[in-house]
């Protein structure tokens, strides 16, 4: 096996934040002597989470096993996962913070699976993966992630399975979304989409357009989750979707507040 040096698109601030979880989770669980130190584990998941390579690829690099690459992994993602804000609370605090809106988006996060497995595929995308509903702020910042459901699943049945309409409810937000949501608030206070069909009028298609402007920046959201390759194609358990995300949820939000 080859080896080499390569750089990771990171503040130092993120991996001192990271490595502090590990430093805090390693005394209280008393834990005894590990082969990496909290600075090197937490480099060594920063390093996966960002580059989307193998277990036996990155652990190679840091000299531990596949098996000690991936409990190092799982270990730290739940550290960073259990600090992902909840949605209603994520809510008020836009709502606190003067949002006038915000924007719901549904991702579909690619595995390796088979055809047979008909759960997992979805026809919109004509692949496997997984559904996650994202909610940002008007300027692109990531304010919740879900948990992972199949792909199949459409985006209305995810936000009910979410009960994201009663959250934006209780915060009194509008949330901005796209076709797929068409009919999932059918009073329209709290989730509005463009008008479908053809040949609308004139004054639809001006409010399609203005719609799509307002939700324009905030679908940034997604492509910040999946600038973290590790959620371009998932090769551990698909289970695992929502909490990677989660965990980079909260990674990507403090690469922006202290960068």
């Amino acid at each position: 096996m080859l080896f080499y040096r390569a750089a990771l698109p990171l503040s130092r601030q993120t991996l001192t934040f990271v490595s502090g979880l590990l430093r805090a989770h390693r005394r209280e669980i008393g834990s005894a002597w590990r082969k990496l130190n909290t600075t090197q584990q937490a480099l060594l998941v920063l390093a996966y989470l960002r580059k989307g390579e193998p277990f036996p690829e990155v652990g190679a690099g840091f000299e531990v096993s596949a098996t000690t690459c991936w409990r190092y992994v799982n270990e730290t993602v739940e550290l960073l996962a259990a600090r992902a804000p909840k949605l209603r609370a994520a809510l008020r605090k836009a709502k606190r913070e003067g949002m006038a809106y915000v924007i719901i988006d549904g991702t579909l996060i690619p595995i390796d699976r088979v055809f047979a497995d008909r759960p997992f595929y979805s026809g919109k995308h004509t692949m496997h993966g997984m559904n996650l509903q994202v909610i940002a702020s008007p300027g692109g910042t990531i304010l919740w992630v879900s948990s992972e459901l199949p792909g199949s699943t459409h985006d209305t049945a995810a936000a009910r399975i979410w009960q994201i309409l009663a959250a934006l409810r209780d915060a009194g937000l509008i949330a901005l979304g796209d076709k797929g949501y068409h009919g999932y608030d059918e009073t329209g206070q709290h989730v509005t989409t463009p008008y479908k069909g053809r040949n609308k009028p004139e004054s639809y298609k001006d409010a399609n357009q203005a719609h799509a402007r307002l939700r324009g920046p905030g679908e940034r959201a997604n492509a910040q989750l999946k600038h973290w390759r590790i959620l371009r194609k998932l090769r551990c358990c698909p289970r695992r979707a929502g909490q990677l995300a989660k965990a980079i949820h909260v990674l990507q939000n403090y690469e922006l507040t202290t960068g």
